[in-house]
């Protein structure tokens, strides 16, 4: 799979073990405020890597990697929202029915040329193949930093859902056809955003329920 982005010619690749190391300090770099605990770590990248590497796409410019979109298989308990990130990584069920996406990562140097849009496109043809009800994920909120001491997270996730405030992520996932369905507390330790982040569902339109019973 390759892109073409602002004359940049971009390649997408499903995952490898042997870039599980220049991977890890991709993400580092493009979450400096979370704690590393709370990131992939090489070992957790090469477990992924081995159970379900159709699943993790990995974005090269020449032969460096810019970006990475990966996830695992749940049946998320939508009834119990309430989870850490550090509790996913590690439990691929290829029987879930749910695609949890556990990180997007772009190269600082290389955002705003569509290479998250394309990574959200990649998941959805994941789930759509393997007939899953959709995709699931913890989403960050950077631009709550900026609020924090004036609303609850509950707020904001609100005001940005309906278009009164900007934040560049959950921005971009309700832009993808993402629904934010409710805050998850203590997520992950970032305590710029008081360790929130937001549930994010999109369902699959052609999930065929007769089919995966």
């Amino acid at each position: 799979m390759s892109d073409t982005a602002s004359g940049v010619q971009l390649r997408y690749l499903t995952m490898r073990g042997e870039w599980a190391a220049e991977m890890e300090a991709l993400e580092l770099a493009s979450f400096p405020n979370v704690d590393p605990e709370d990131l992939y770590n090489e070992k957790d990248l090469l477990y992924l890597a081995e159970v379900f590497p159709e699943g993790a796409f990995v974005v090269f410019d020449s032969d460096q990697i810019v970006g990475m979109g990966l996830g695992v298989l749940t049946d998320f308990d939508f009834e119990h929202p309430n989870h850490s990130l550090s509790a996913i990584y590690s439990n691929h069920n290829p029987d879930g029915q749910w695609y949890y996406g556990t990180t997007i990562a772009v190269n600082p140097k290389f955002r705003g040329q569509g290479i998250g849009r394309k990574l959200y496109e990649l998941r959805k043809d994941v789930v759509r193949r393997l007939n899953r009800r959709g995709i699931v994920a913890g989403g960050v909120l950077p631009g709550y930093a900026d609020h924090i001491d004036k609303m609850t997270a509950t707020q904001y996730i609100e005001r940005v859902s309906a278009g009164k405030l900007y934040d560049p992520t959950l921005t971009f996932q309700i832009q993808n056809g993402f629904e934010a369905r409710c805050v998850l507390a203590n997520y992950l330790d970032d305590p710029t955003v008081g360790n929130n982040a937001v549930l994010i569902v999109w369902s699959n339109p052609d999930f065929d329920s007769e089919a995966a019973s």
